[in-house]
């Protein structure tokens, strides 16, 4: 770069608009910057280097982070309202109480990352990879995972009411006291999750593979298991859908 990158950055994203206009950096590289608490609103840093930076309670509502290196990048309590990061990579970044409502993150790369308490609803993660990710106390509410892989991912109290979660790899995932009323779970793999105390009410299980599942205390009244399989799954006190609980 000609100029200092924060110096430039502080300028504005209009300034960095025109700098990008004027060099044609592909990727330009901001990796490890401090930038927390930055006004980046609405900036185009699609393909941008940001990993490792740190960007903390960064302003990047509607930023294009399309394509993005955030990996292992600091965004705790950063607001992405309405960004795109289609295809971004956040491998093991921090987004601990970031705000990413209404965000696109289709094909997003988001293994090993920290979502503890960030808000995600009505976000776009078809897609996603979230392996192993931690998603403790997340709200999803209305998000679309659909596709989605959440294997061993960590969803513990989480809100995925009403969430469009088909076909979505929930393999081992820790899905306890998580509140899954009224999603589409249609054809999703729930097999060897820990479900306990899980709340499915008028959720939609048709065709879900529920095999080894434990389904522990777990709320199923009014849900749909239509052709589900429950081969080996626990439902110890369990709510059925017809309100009984099994023994």
């Amino acid at each position: 770069m000609n100029r200092d990158p924060i110096t430039l950055l502080k300028l504005g994203v209009i300034c960095w608009a025109e700098w990008r206009q004027e060099n044609a950096v592909a990727s330009p590289d901001l990796s490890e910057l401090n930038l927390e608490g930055f006004d980046l609103e609405g900036g185009d840093f699609s393909q941008v280097n940001f990993s490792k930076a740190n960007l903390a309670e960064a302003n990047l509502q509607t930023a294009n982070l399309q394509a993005a290196n955030l990996s292992l990048a600091n965004l705790q309590a950063a607001n992405l309202n309405r960004a795109v990061l289609l295809d971004a990579n956040l491998v093991g970044a921090n987004l601990k109480e970031a705000v990413l409502e209404q965000a696109d993150l289709r094909n997003a790369n988001l293994v090993g990352t920290s979502l503890r308490g960030t808000h995600l609803q009505e976000g776009e993660l078809a897609n996603a990879n979230l392996v192993g990710a931690d998603l403790l106390a997340a709200n999803l509410r209305r998000a679309n995972l659909s596709e989605a892989n959440l294997e061993s991912a960590n969803l513990h109290a989480a809100l995925l009411i009403e969430a469009y979660l088909y076909t979505v790899n929930f393999h081992k995932a820790n899905l306890s006291k998580t509140h899954l009323n009224g999603a589409y779970l249609v054809r999703a793999n729930l097999s060897q999750a820990t479900l306990y105390g899980t709340d499915f009410r008028w959720s939609n299980l048709s065709q879900v593979n529920l095999q080894g599942a434990d389904l522990a205390q777990a709320n199923l009244r009014g849900a749909n298991l239509r052709g589900a399989n429950l081969e080996n799954a626990n439902l110890e006190g369990a709510i059925l859908p017809d309100g009984t609980i099994h023994p």
